[in-house]
């Protein structure tokens, strides 16, 4: 018989039963039909007395139970007396994390926390745990056996597999045929009710959160690009913290931080005597991140011989440290950051291409503050509340037209600029009022003040013109063909806006 019945004792009567099973599961016509379907025939059919199915949602975060069958019945118990996200359960989270099924023969109460098996009925000896994928591959759902004595119940573990895999099939194709009811204007949004630690409501920051959720569970790569204070180090973190890979390590280096020989050593690490000073051995970032994950920010400052070092860490996951001649497999992810313009690198020879293909197959590219409209309130109201506290002060108030004027600032060091203004202003503020005068905005922010609309449209423009002329490195014709305009016109108009070499220096180291 083939290998998919294991050691049944009877592989054909099996088979049949199993066969009636996935027919009976695709005459389902309802959501929960489908799986209390599923978890009563992975009960029957390996005779354990109980049966779950687990089922992520949508941004593969939280883990609800949503069928269980126990001693041949339906089980009915309160649910909210579970916890619906699997970071406290350890087996759970082996399953999920490392997609591999859990098979234990004899389980030991004092070993494992089992607080996902109803208590009230029994003492459980034997489990088998089984990760479900969709039809993207994606782990989606956990289909859990239980026995109160000893079972062999693996033998089952591949053609339950199957079962439950196909059950999450006919649940796609049945969303598909009846999607779920829009949610009424007064609720929050899916998108707003997980934002993964991160504070932000504009429709920016709701693509970002979208992304992030692609890859919380998937090994790939990820580059996050954005200017200076955007928050890029938040992300990366909030990609580790609700991924796969959250019990593990979260490793942070700076790549301009360091200089090449010393960034070296901190990254592969070193045997002793491979330099002068080396009275050790030392275990690098990359080796202590081992089974985590690894943040390179300012990617684009690394050295070009440690590039090379870095691109075989990434192609075939190992690493040689200094002064050694073996090398080391390693698993790790790495995501990177950097608020240059990598591809114009890549083109000037300053950045490996093949370097850049590795670490880009994700980019997430963070919003400036000056986009995200009423976020600026929201991230204000914020940090003024933490500062407070830090402070052991009172909450404090904002006077009328406070926000609106933060609100209309261009904020060019973004996020961080905003939080270093709010704690300055706390500072100069001697009662419990803001006002606009403890900010020092430039006059030009003021809503109020006297402009025009041809003043306004010419600073709109003069901010565009000085930003392309940024990403370009200055390089006019790059940046009229950017724009779209010959390069006369563009020289014309730098020239009627009063945009000169110095206002870029000056708008650069704004920007580091």
């Amino acid at each position: 018989m083939p290998a998919l019945f294991g050691q049944l004792a009877q592989p054909l009567h099996y088979a049949e039963r199993l066969l009636a099973s996935f027919t009976q599961l695709a005459r389902s016509r309802s959501k929960q039909q489908l799986q209390d379907g599923l978890a009563e025939a992975a009960g029957t059919l390996s005779g354990a007395a109980l049966s779950q199915l687990y089922l992520l949602d949508v941004t593969h975060t939280q883990l609800t139970l949503t069928a269980e069958w126990l001693d041949g019945r339906r089980y009915e118990r309160d649910t909210g007396a579970l916890s619906s996200d699997y970071r406290d359960e350890q087996l759970l989270q082996y399953c999920l994390t490392q997609n591999q099924p859990l098979y234990i023969e004899q389980l030991d109460n004092h070993l494992y926390a089992t607080d996902f098996l109803p208590a009230d009925a029994g003492n459980w000896c034997s489990l088998l745990c089984l990760p479900l994928q969709d039809d993207q591959q994606h782990v989606s759902g956990l289909l859990l056996l239980a026995s109160r004595e000893a079972a062999q119940l693996k033998v089952y573990g591949d053609s339950l597999h199957l079962l439950g895999n196909f059950t999450l099939h006919q649940l796609q194709l049945l969303q598909q045929a009846r999607p779920e009811p829009a949610p009424r204007p007064a609720e929050p949004t899916p998108a707003l009710s997980r934002s993964y630690g991160l504070i932000g409501e504009s429709p920016a920051m709701q693509q970002v959160y979208q992304l992030i959720s692609k890859v919380l569970h998937n090994p790939v790569t990820v580059m996050i690009t954005g200017e200076t204070g955007t928050g890029k180090e938040l992300v990366a973190r909030a990609i580790h913290d609700y991924g796969s890979r959250r019990s593990q390590r979260f490793v942070v280096q700076n790549c301009a931080a360091l200089p090449e020989h010393l960034l070296e050593s901190e990254l592969f690490g070193y045997r002793k005597g491979a330099f002068t000073g080396a009275d050790r051995d030392y275990r690098g970032l990359i080796d202590n991140a081992h089974c985590g994950t690894l943040f390179l920010d300012e990617i684009g400052d690394m050295p070009l011989t440690l590039q090379a070092k870095l691109l075989r860490v990434l192609q075939e996951g190992e690493v040689r440290p200094l002064g050694s001649n073996e090398t080391r497999k390693v698993d790790v992810r790495i995501i990177t950051a950097t608020h240059q313009n990598l591809p114009e690198m890549v083109s000037q020879g300053r950045f490996r291409e093949d370097l850049y293909y590795r670490l880009a197959p994700f980019p997430i590219d963070l919003p400036p503050l000056r986009e995200r409209g009423d976020d600026i309130q929201l991230l204000a109201r914020r940090f003024a509340e933490e500062a407070c506290r830090f402070l052991n002060r009172d909450a404090c108030q904002w006077a009328g037209g406070t926000l609106e004027q933060l609100r209309d600032y261009g904020f060019p060091g973004n996020v961080r600029e905003l939080k270093g203004m709010i704690a300055r202003a706390l500072l100069l503020c001697e009662g419990n009022l803001l006002l606009p005068e403890h900010f020092n905005l430039p006059d030009d922010s003021n809503p109020s003040s006297a402009m025009s609309l041809r003043d306004r449209l010419e600073r709109v423009e003069r901010n565009l013109l000085l930003e392309c002329l940024q990403r370009n490195q200055g390089n006019q014709t790059s940046a009229a063909s950017e724009l779209g305009l010959p390069r006369r016109t563009l020289l014309y108009r730098m020239q009627r806006l009063n945009i000169n070499p110095a206002d870029l220096k000056a708008r650069e180291r704004n920007h580091v």
